[in-house]
């Protein structure tokens, strides 16, 4: 299934987060929060925060272990069950699609300000079709342009509040809770919608470079960035105007610099105002999208939803999308609706911390979260509690509006998808647990997201394939007989009799847990007495026998023959790092020259090089007519070399050295590097011929 290209860095998540964040809730709602709260309205904002830490840190944990199109859907689906995923799905598709509406309105109060009279409907149409055409040219261009709306909005909004807050007047704040509790906890509820952009880049997470760092650094530096903003804008806000200006007012920020700057301030906040609208519009639009291609995935949306443009982005997504946000501009309020919307946001993050709790206690072996929540699970019972609270402070229509939600999402499921979806969610991995059902293809997946993901810093992967023992062999044998060789090998390396490494591999084979694709097997398992992982490959192109069992029956379901078999032995107490090893030589063998570089290997070096070839092994011949001859003569202490790379190992006259400090390099011989891709690409520019690998 074609994936979507990873275009986003760190810039472009923080940028995606915070456009969606810094808009209306900065620009409309402080004057409508105020005719609630008064002055506490500073207060309302920063108690409306508090929900979305634990919400935050449990999407953050979801997004890194799952980064797949369609974020809260995607969450949603595999941990409660397609139902709550489709009900997630659609709700919160429409959620975003009202926010996105409410924030192309929004643009009319601050447009009339400088042409009364315009037609802002109008404006937001044409506004909508620009940006749906400018996201399916791609996410790169899409973040560029969020970059530069965040950029500009930034800078314009702490000149706004260093300028303010010479001029905050104390008598403004008196009375500062005549409001009273309730008015203030309902008015959190009110103006928690500004907040519920920061998770929605979880939504593009297969878009974002390297998710499991870029996603917790890019949202919690969001997050952290937009409640200064609204803490101390409002408060700029409520000390510069009197209240009964304030009360009511749909352009509080420009009125506010109307005081301390005059007309001339009053202007550059209101084209601040513009940036935050269309950024939040954008990003809106980008996120929204990819709900449709998400469930069209899973068969929940008809398979039209699946299709990419030349771009590889989600068209079809992006145009439905876009249709709906016109329609809502034409025919609806969306300024109304949108607030609703809050609630059934406040809800979806509640079940957000409730599936990370069920991740965890699953006990799902390949879920890997790159990121995990703090001060589990206070912090995720936290979550699932106080938007409840906040829900019933908002009012009766609110909870209808969500429950309506609800039922649309539950009537789509049971008359359209539920006949086409065969899977469950991780609470059935609970359930299992207390000796129910068990969705098994759950875990699979996770597996392969795995492979999706890559590397994460740390993982021995080279060293374990640099370390590893070859067996090359030349007449075609059995299965079995292949497991006593590779005993014998590994019992030399771990802490197990041959025997009992023997009876692990077949037992495994038996039961399913042996992966045999494209002619390669990956015999696997972990045991407590194993303190690193080690690995055996074995070639034979003559072929290998090898049975292949039904796991539930143990019967032989069919015979295949294969010409490489890697066994994979690691400790017990580190299996999501075990699955990554198995899943970067899963992920090798998927590619198309591997098996090419496989059978003409020549030695044992050229072997591990084999399964190696990627931007972080980077092997060189030394010669005096190129760059490498720098090295020649020195030994390895002498070579300057970060510490994140490592000369792994020498070939020379056809055979392997393993370099020490006192190494001496020599003309002809070949070197291989194993590093992280930066340090990598240095080394190349230094000493290689800019050609990476043979």
């Amino acid at each position: 299934m074609a994936g979507l290209k990873k275009e986003l860095n760190l810039l472009g998540v923080f940028a995606i987060a915070t456009g969606t964040t810094l808009s209306a809730g900065f620009f409309l709602l402080p004057g409508l929060a105020a005719t609630q709260a008064g002055p506490a309205l500073i207060i309302a904002y920063l108690i409306a925060a508090i929900p979305m830490i634990p919400a935050m840190f449990s999407v953050i944990e979801l997004a890194t272990a799952m980064p797949k199109a369609g974020g809260m859907y995607y969450f949603m689906d595999r941990t409660l069950g397609p139902i709550f995923g489709t009900i997630g799905g659609i709700g919160t598709w429409l959620a975003l699609v009202l926010k996105v509406s409410f924030a192309l309105i929004g643009m009319g109060a601050y447009i009339n300000l400088f042409f009364p009279g315009t037609q802002g409907i109008i404006i937001a149409v044409v506004l909508a079709l620009l940006l749906g055409i400018l996201n399916i040219f791609g996410a790169e261009k899409t973040g560029k342009l969020q970059i530069y709306l965040v950029a500009g909005l930034l800078i314009i909004l702490t000149a706004f509040i260093s300028g303010g807050i010479p001029e905050l007047r104390s008598v403004n704040f008196k009375g500062f809770f005549d409001a009273g509790a309730d008015s203030i906890m309902a008015t959190a509820g009110l103006v928690y919608i500004s907040y519920v952009g920061i998770t929605k880049v979880a939504s593009i997470a297969e878009e974002v470079i390297n998710p499991e760092r870029n996603l917790p650094l890019g949202v919690i530096l969001s997050l952290t960035v937009s409640i200064i903003i609204y803490v101390l804008g409002t408060t700029v806000m409520v000390g510069v105007l009197p209240m009964d200006k304030l009360a009511g007012n749909l352009t509080p920020v420009s009125s506010a610099a109307k005081i301390f700057w005059g007309k001339t301030g009053s202007v550059i906040v209101a084209i601040a105002a513009l940036f935050a609208f269309v950024s939040v519009a954008n990003a809106g639009t980008m996120s929204a999208s990819r709900y449709p291609l998400a469930m069209s995935r899973d068969h929940i949306m008809p398979n039209l939803f699946k299709k990419l443009s030349k771009y590889g982005t989600p068209i079809n997504g992006i145009i439905s999308t876009v249709f709906v946000i016109i329609l809502i501009l034409i025919f609806l309020n969306p300024m109304k609706i949108a607030k609703l919307a809050s609630a059934f946001q406040l809800l979806m993050f509640s079940l957000a911390c409730l599936g990370v709790i069920i991740m965890r206690e699953s006990k799902i072996e390949s879920y890997d979260p790159g990121y995990f929540s703090p001060l589990y699970p206070w912090m995720q019972i936290l979550g699932i509690i106080f938007p409840f609270y906040l829900i019933f402070q908002m009012g009766l229509l609110p909870s209808l509006f969500t429950l309506g939600l609800i039922l649309i999402g539950s009537l789509w499921y049971f008359y359209y998808a539920k006949n086409r979806v065969e899977r469950q969610g991780a609470i059935y991995h609970v359930f299992e647990r207390l000796g129910k059902q068990m969705y098994s293809g759950l875990d699979t997946e996770l597996r392969g997201i795995l492979k999706d993901k890559g590397f994460r810093k740390g993982d021995p992967f080279e060293e374990v394939v640099m370390n590893s023992t070859i067996i090359d062999l030349q007449d075609k044998m059995q299965f079995e007989d292949i497991v006593k060789l590779a005993a014998e090998k590994l019992q030399k390396l771990v802490p197990l009799s041959a025997d009992k490494i023997e009876e692990r591999i077949l037992e495994g084979t038996r039961i399913g847990a042996t992966p045999v694709t494209h002619g390669f097997a990956l015999p696997h398992f972990r045991a407590s007495e194993i303190e690193n992982s080690e690995m055996i490959l074995v070639r034979c192109l003559n072929g290998v026998n090898i049975k292949l069992y039904d796991p539930i029956t143990h019967n032989v379901e069919e015979e295949q023959t294969v010409t490489a078999i890697f066994f994979l032995v690691s400790p017990e107490n580190d299996p999501t790092r075990h699955l990554r090893i198995l899943a970067q030589i899963a992920g090798r063998v998927d590619q198309k020259d591997f098996a090419e570089e496989w059978q003409s290997a020549s030695d044992e070096l050229e072997l591990k090089e084999s399964l190696l070839h990627n931007s972080r092994y980077l092997s060189l011949s030394l010669s005096k007519n190129d760059n490498s001859n720098k090295l020649i003569g020195k030994t390895i202490e002498e070579i300057k070399m970060s510490d994140s790379c490592l000369l792994a190992l020498i070939r020379r006259n056809d055979k392997i050295i393993v370099p020490q400090r006192t190494t001496i390099l020599k003309e002809d011989d070949r070197i291989t590097v194993i590093g992280e891709p930066k340090c990598m690409a240095k080394f190349n520019d230094i000493y290689g011929k800019n050609v990476n690998n043979k």
